[in-house]
């Protein structure tokens, strides 16, 4: 890979690949992602606060007419704005007779139950409480203290983002079979990238990740990696990936094309299907920036590109979903490695 020359800028992000190395000649990586890095650093990421904030949804998924509703950790909550904006939260689940509140419409910020009217304006009313909410302009969080058993936080943690106001941002939203520590394992394994996604990544390299016990180095993992365009045109960037809280990943891109840009990763527990099996939602916030002019068009064109980036993510979550899905299973059979 040619690697990226921190401060340097070409007219054209693309680059072509001095020669195309086939997918079985890769140097392989197996060394490298020792198990107990990997585990090391999803260990230290679950002992990091996370204030019992939860992903539920991302903030342009909350309509003016209905409720935003997901299961966390087996409690339906809802999730709107009442009559004065304020962001709303709370059970799913109407104090009256038990209806499923998903299913009913808001009217002038007051959500009505559609099986006997009963209204909800966002304050204690009837036994049905509020919870914390929290919008950060890209998602939704709910704090539930009885399930995370932290102390609270009055914010999430959320990372570090560029400015809203001149970015590109989507999310896209999946579901698996596992439970967060499978995904957050996912994404603290860079070195998986251009053997397991070959369509999108190719020359990685992890230049630098901390030691299993973590001691005396930055807790991140850095990496350079190219993005495939088409034939041997690429897009190279240097990221580092790292773990805020314990359901979250980080990339930052920090040199190359879109630096300054994120992706994050938000694993949300649902609770557990018909077979007693976990289920877990998947949030990953695309917040792209870039200094080049054409990027204000980009911008504009967001409704266009927006469902380009989310199906682009689909492609490579149905392959690491697969991978954490696989990951819960030899856990939960005793046969996982190490």
């Amino acid at each position: 890979m040619n690697p990226v020359q921190p401060g340097r800028r070409k007219r054209l992000p693309l680059s072509l690949r001095r020669r195309s190395v086939p997918w079985h000649g890769q140097r392989p990586t197996w060394r490298d992602a020792r198990p107990a890095l990997i585990a090391g650093a999803l260990k230290r990421a679950q002992a990091r606060p996370s204030g019992n904030w939860y992903v539920v949804g991302a903030s342009r998924g909350l309509r003016d007419d209905r409720p935003l509703a997901r299961t966390v950790a087996g409690r339906e909550l809802v999730v709107w704005r009442a009559a004065d904006g304020r962001l709303v939260a709370g059970p799913g689940v109407c104090p009256h007779l038990g209806a499923p509140l998903r299913d009913s419409p808001v009217h002038c910020g007051t959500l009505v139950c559609h099986w006997h009217g009963l209204a909800l304006n966002g304050t204690s009313f009837a036994d049905w409480n509020p919870l914390p909410v929290h919008d950060d302009g890209v998602l939704l969080w709910v704090r539930l203290d009885d399930v995370g058993g932290e102390p609270p936080l009055d914010e999430p943690v959320v990372p570090r983002r560029p400015d809203l106001a001149r970015a590109l941002s989507t999310v896209y939203v999946g579901m698996g079979v596992c439970e967060p520590e499978d995904v957050v394992a996912n994404r603290l394994d860079p070195w998986h990238g251009a053997w397991f996604h070959p369509y999108s990544f190719v020359d990685l390299t992890v230049v630098d990740a901390p030691n299993a016990s973590g001691d005396g180095r930055d807790d991140g993992f850095l990496v350079d990696v190219s993005f495939k365009v088409a034939g041997r045109l690429v897009v190279p960037v240097r990221a580092v990936f790292t773990a805020p809280e314990p359901r979250t990943v980080v990339m930052h891109i920090t040199d190359g094309e879109g630096q300054g840009s994120v992706v994050e990763t938000h694993a949300t527990p649902l609770g557990t299907d018909d077979r007693g099996r976990p289920r877990t939602a998947i949030a990953e916030a695309v917040v792209a920036v870039s200094g080049r002019p054409g990027f204000t068009l980009a911008r504009r064109a967001a409704p266009v590109l927006r469902p380009l980036v989310r199906a682009a993510a689909g492609r490579l979550w149905r392959d690491d979903l697969a991978y954490a899905e696989r990951r819960w299973h030899l856990r939960s059979t005793g046969r996982f490695p190490g």
